[in-house]
């Protein structure tokens, strides 16, 4: 009997013989990982076989690339991969380790429900604790703060977040709020946005989260970026990336120019509506950004010279108010509908 398929899309993959980063098809089965060059080829690039393996999640042994987990296999190899955003790797590394501990028990994989319990269990689940953290309308609300000529938007203060774990029962007192933000800063789920917040992650300290009203964070995966006084043309610049974050992960797009299609990682952001898209394998500048005011997405069953790159079906494609044409395609059908569904949701707001 064939392993059943358990999960499949895009991840960011580190080369075992050269350090190169690159975006790769990767499908989990029951026993193992394959990852592919593309999502069309028929022969996997590589298997990690899963019986006997560990896995080490978040991985911070690459400085600033973040959202890394590490599986290392039985034979002691290390294979390193990095998702696009902090629930795209908790959703993975929950799969997989369900999957090494069924290999280890002798059961087959079944998914646990993924219904939230209203209270966290004696051992605190982080990755479910930032998830309440990131409610809209429950949890630490993002901010747009000014500190020593810089405005930095959507972050918090670092009192804020102990108020907020005391107040929904998450600790006790604010030495126990502060192990717990201390947890989720070490884990990565939050990160030091101000100069006096970056001092106190990297002092070294027992607790590392600094509980005071001008130390500033942020979500892993929130919309944050900094903004100085520097001149006009760098505020206008800023202003599309203003909008909260409304949906993000990977996507085939194709150029323009060659027509050829690459992974993307795709940034959706409301008020302003626009849609960046940058390299997923570099760092956080875009590469380029769809503008999505006065803009029409469609589902489409054919894209010119797609077939020359076995690209078929999943297809979605964006006419911007200028004319110009953004041909994507997702992971699954799903997938096509909620982006589809995503940018229309964005486009009625009329921002």
């Amino acid at each position: 009997m064939e392993p059943e398929e358990i999960r499949e899309g895009y991840l960011v993959k580190k080369g075992t013989v050269l350090n190169t980063w690159k975006a790769v098809w990767v499908v989990l089965s029951e026993d193992g990982l394959e990852f592919y060059k593309k999502k069309a080829d028929s022969s996997p690039k590589g298997m990690i076989p899963l019986k006997g393996a560990t896995l080490i999640s978040p991985c911070q042994d690459f400085g600033k690339r973040m959202l890394v987990f590490k599986i290392t296999t039985d034979k002691k190899q290390d294979h390193f991969f990095q998702a696009s955003h902090v629930e795209e790797r908790e959703t993975w590394v929950k799969d997989i380790r369900r999957a090494i501990t069924c290999l280890q028990g002798g059961k087959t994989f079944a998914r646990k429900s993924t219904r939230r319990s209203i209270r966290l269990p004696d051992t605190v689940n982080l990755p479910e604790l930032y998830f309440l953290m990131k409610d809209q309308d429950d949890g630490v609300k993002e901010l747009k703060l000014e500190q020593e000529n810089r405005i930095f938007n959507h972050c918090f203060i670092g009192a804020t977040v102990v108020d907020w774990l005391i107040s929904k029962g998450k600790a006790r007192n604010r030495p126990e709020a502060l192990m717990l933000a201390t947890g989720l800063l070490n884990e990565g789920f939050l990160q030091p946005a101000g100069d006096m917040s970056k001092e106190g992650a990297e002092s070294g300290e027992h607790s590392s989260f600094l509980d005071q009203t001008n130390a500033l964070y942020y979500f892993a995966d929130s919309g944050f970026f900094c903004e100085g006084y520097s001149s006009d043309e760098d505020v206008l610049v800023k202003e599309e990336f203003r909008g909260n974050i409304i949906k993000q992960g990977c996507l085939l797009k194709q150029g323009h120019k060659r027509k050829n299609w690459k992974v993307r990682k795709f940034v959706l952001r409301d008020d302003p509506a626009y849609m960046h898209y940058y390299d997923p394998t570099k760092g956080d500048d875009p590469l380029g950004s769809i503008p999505l005011r006065g803009s029409v997405v469609t589902a489409v069953e054919f894209v010119p010279d797609a077939k020359k790159y076995d690209i078929d079906g999943n297809l979605f494609e964006i006419i911007t108010s200028d004319e110009i044409h953004y041909f994507l395609q997702a992971a699954t059908g799903e997938e096509r509908k909620e982006w589809i569904k995503a940018i229309q949701t964005v486009l009625k707001s009329g921002k």
